[in-house]
């Protein structure tokens, strides 16, 4: 795109910077930010993100199961030593398939019909969990709803992004991260009760119903208004957005400033277009930060939390330790999402990378320096051998490893959880957002895969303290990634974020 066709989009793209004075733009926004009606809003919000609720489940759904599946009685459904990783890690990889499959989806299909879509192979994927009666059983499963959580995970923050207003993007933009934790805590209730009365089957069961509710309500949720502009929609549309902001505001106004962004970027993506900074520098940063998200070891620690907690001898029981974190996450993302729209995403950014800088650092020195008699991270070099050991605390000092990670969660879990999520899907320009945001869900997970395949060979050569120092500075990094990369999108419309990145000019984000 030349750049004489580009300073119309700068004049045009928000009412912040057309013709009027700043101040009186200003309080125009706020203006018609008051007059919203925000329910119907909430309801597309809640019925997408019932598929992160999905998509939480199906994460941990192994950490109750693996348990009962290596008590089996059926040889052809017992998990080992080597089995048993493999039924854990293959989500990932399954995820990845389905963010590379959203680069298609996303702009075929829509947002909405997307995030619709994952709901074949997620139901399928807990068909065949229930109704297991082999190994391959198990693992097709754990890849069907592995893909289906690429596909939620690319597609619904993009939907959230285009169908909220600036006033609570940032809010809502944390749902999909609530609703995840949220999925593991009832995979963990569910587990810890559920299958002891019943059967580990009844656990693929119960996650069928969230997904069942998802697409029941989406069917009566309207399609995303700029992908609709996109599909030459216009009627459409407006509709759209006359059900998501209300018949009685002013959403004309904004129609016409996402009419205008939409029309500006109506072709496809070229090779040659990609050496433009508009395109590539958004794409790099949102690729950038889901990297760094997953570099900074939250899926091992989340992964192998319970055999974590065993191997340094963590004074409370593993199962119960398991439990309080996933209750400080929930806390913590919470937090972020009230405070997001107030404080801006880079301050949240910035602390949540120190408290997982200082927590990873505590947390590697307190398995390097504690003896063996407080710790046994030395007398048992391996973590998969511990995990099987009775943990005997023998001090106080042994609530180190669970108050640091409790913290890294927390730190984690108020900002470069879910933020990386938001940011992905505000910065990343519309015409290459179903495209970019799959890549980054293939990024994210792939880098999840390698991490969590060689977080145990690093902890058996090494020792525990080895990766944690690791995640630590990578946390460092995170902070130095922030500061020089990541632009404040805080009550900012998306099309003023784009027009930031055609143009560099920083006045569009003040």
């Amino acid at each position: 795109m030349e750049r004489g066709d580009r300073e119309p989009l700068v004049r045009k793209s928000s009412s912040s910077y057309r013709t009027f004075p700043e101040s009186t733009a200003r309080r125009l926004d706020k203006e018609y930010l008051r007059s919203l009606h925000n329910k119907r809003l909430y309801l597309a919000v809640f019925a997408a993100v019932l598929g992160n609720f999905s998509f939480g489940f199906a994460l941990v759904y192994p950490s109750p199961v693996i348990p009962a599946l290596e008590a089996d009685p059926s040889p052809a459904l017992r998990l080992d030593q080597h089995t048993a990783p493999w039924f854990g890690s293959v989500f990932t990889l399954g995820a990845a398939a389905g963010g590379l499959s959203t680069m298609l989806l996303n702009d075929c299909l829509g947002r909405k019909l997307s995030i619709m879509f994952s709901a074949l192979p997620s139901a399928l994927g807990y068909a065949l969990l229930a109704g297991a009666q082999g190994l391959w059983m198990l693992l097709l499963g754990r890849v069907l709803t592995g893909y289906a959580g690429g596909v939620t995970s690319a597609s619904i923050p993009v939907y959230i992004s285009e169908i909220s207003h600036p006033g609570v993007r940032g809010m809502l933009g944390a749902c999909p991260q609530i609703m995840a934790v949220l999925g593991s805590l009832v995979l963990y209730a569910l587990g810890k009760y559920l299958w002891l009365v019943l059967d580990w089957r009844w656990l693929a069961m119960a996650g069928e119903v969230p997904v069942l509710a998802m697409v029941l309500l989406l069917c009566f949720m309207p399609n995303s208004p700029r992908f609709l502009l996109s599909q030459g929609k216009e009627e459409e549309a407006l509709g759209s957005l006359c059900w998501l902001r209300g018949k009685d505001t002013d959403y004309a106004q904004e129609y016409e400033q996402i009419k205008d962004s939409v029309r500006k970027q109506s072709r496809r993506v070229s090779c040659a277009e990609l050496k433009d900074p508009f395109l590539y520098k958004p794409i790099l940063i949102a690729g950038g930060m889901r990297f760094l998200q997953q570099l900074s070891g939250v899926t091992c620690i989340l992964v192998y939390l319970q055999p974590i907690f065993k191997k340094t001898s963590v004074i409370l029981k593993p199962e119960y330790d398991a439990a309080l974190v996933g209750l400080v996450r929930l806390s913590a993302v919470a937090i972020a999402a009230v405070s997001m729209d107030k404080a801006g995403r880079k301050i949240l950014l910035f602390v949540s990378a120190g408290v997982m800088l200082v927590s990873n650092l505590t947390m590697g020195l307190y398995i390097h320096l504690v003896p063996a008699s407080h710790n046994s991270t030395v007398a048992n070099r391996t973590l998969v051998s511990s995990a099987n050991l009775p943990a005997e605390p023998t001090n106080y000092i042994t609530l180190i490893p669970l108050l640091a990670t409790m913290f890294f969660i927390m730190g984690y879990a108020m900002g470069w959880g879910p933020i990386t999520w938001l940011l992905m899907s505000e910065i990343l320009p519309l015409k290459a957002r179903g495209v970019a945001s799959g890549l980054c869900v293939v990024v994210s997970w792939l880098t999840a895969f390698t991490l969590t395949q060689f977080f145990l060979p690093v902890v058996n050569a090494f020792g525990l303290e080895a990766p944690f120092l690791f995640f630590a500075v990578i946390s460092a990094g995170n902070i130095l990634f922030t500061g020089c990369c990541v632009p404040e999108t805080k009550g900012r419309s998306l099309e003023q974020i784009e027009a930031f990145f055609r143009t560099g000019r920083r006045s569009f984000l003040r």
